[in-house]
């Protein structure tokens, strides 16, 4: 009896959800109210933004560089990791601990050619920077299962109130057996404490050949992770296949689907599930058909920009344009273009002095600068 109660309980929780519907959210065309200024150029693919406590920031290149912005000068910091470039694959996400200022950790994802096989897979380290160079280099997490395909390595890097790190890998291609099992890395958001290690909490902490460190499966691609100003919340953004981007919001032990339920199709046309629901997997609470192949999010706040304060920016790599994803709550309301025509916006980022960052392909580093 025990065990029938504890199926309908988690049916109503996973399977009841309203099912999100995109045509009732409109796409409205750009409002253009603001201007780009030019932070740096000659940034062939940035991924990743981060701001040190004097306003600096840096930068990483998918090629595997480093760069440090200051005072309008590049510089390249020396002493990164050997990163293993191949299709999506290269030097990922940068952010600071949130005690930056007192511990100097700097966390990085990278794709890394470390274990067995060959080809190479998402790593996650953390180090300190001095005198330009990365110094005191440690390993955090590896992600097992080289493989020399060039796609969804992820990664998106966020900490949240508690003081977790959350990251995030992709589930490597055509491997469809990754997402959907626990005793394999990718397809997987992770949560770990700031030094690595598990927490004692986390849902799979116990579970016969479980990675203890995976919080969420079932993802595919996720290559946008921020935490919700209002609620704490670590929402994530992912790609789909051809239709299907979602938005999630990460909750523990949550299976999202991938590839059991999807609201696309492969990319040659063919079924790839159909199924859009099935109980035991959490919606998303917005999905994109057609895909924009988001990339990069990040919550406005602050007086910056009114219009969009309380709202989620995302960026598109295929439209090439940033969208305004309109929030009431954890509902979207809205969506609205902005920066169409920009290029492929592989991040977007709201920096500590309150503008927006977008960091676009072949251009580098721009900045939006309100009318």
């Amino acid at each position: 009896m025990k065990r029938v109660s504890l199926l309908l309980f988690t049916f109503f929780i996973y399977g009841c959800q309203a099912q999100p519907n995109p045509d009732d959210v409109v796409l409205q065309d750009e409002v253009v109210n603001y201007t780009f200024e030019t932070v740096a150029d000659g940034i062939a693919i940035p991924w990743g933004m981060a701001w040190l406590p004097d306003g600096s920031m840096l930068v990483t290149e998918k090629s595997g560089v480093l760069y440090h912005l200051k005072n309008g000068t590049k510089t390249e910091v020396k002493n990164v990791p050997e990163v293993y470039i191949r299709g999506q694959g290269g030097l990922l996400d940068i952010v600071l601990h949130p005690d930056y200022a007192k511990n100097g950790w700097i966390y990085i994802t990278y794709a890394s050619t470390e274990g067995e096989g060959e080809g190479g897979n998402t790593k996650l380290i953390r180090a300190k920077l001095e005198n330009e160079s990365l110094v005191q280099i440690e390993s955090l997490y590896k992600c097992e299962g080289n493989t020399t395909k060039g796609q969804h390595f992820g990664s998106r890097i966020v900490f949240d109130n508690e003081g977790y790190l959350y990251f995030s890998a992709g589930e490597r291609g055509a491997e469809f057996v990754n997402p959907q099992d626990i005793t394999r890395d990718n397809g997987k958001i992770y949560r770990l404490n700031d030094d690595g290690s598990i927490p004692s909490d986390n849902p799979f902490v116990g579970k016969t050949g479980a990675k203890e460190a995976i919080f969420t499966y079932g993802n595919r691609n996720p290559q946008g992770l921020a935490k919700n100003p209002s609620t704490g919340a670590i929402w994530e953004i992912e790609h789909g296949p051809k239709g299907g981007d979602e938005i999630n919001i990460v909750k523990k032990g949550a299976n999202y689907g991938w590839p059991i339920v999807t609201y696309g199709i492969d990319y040659d046309g063919t079924s790839i599930s159909d199924k859009t629901q099935k109980p035991g997997i959490t919606d998303p609470i917005y999905y994109w058909v057609p895909s924009i192949a988001t990339c990069g999010m990040t919550f406005v706040t602050g007086d910056r920009y009114p219009q969009w304060r309380g709202h989620l920016l995302v960026g598109s790599l295929k439209f090439q344009y940033l969208e305004l994803v309109k929030l009431d709550g954890d509902k979207i309301i809205g969506r609205q273009k902005i920066a169409t025509d920009i290029g492929r916006l592989r991040n977007v980022a709201q920096g500590p002095d309150g503008y927006v960052y977008l960091g676009v392909e072949g251009k580098g580093i721009l900045k939006i600068i309100p009318n």
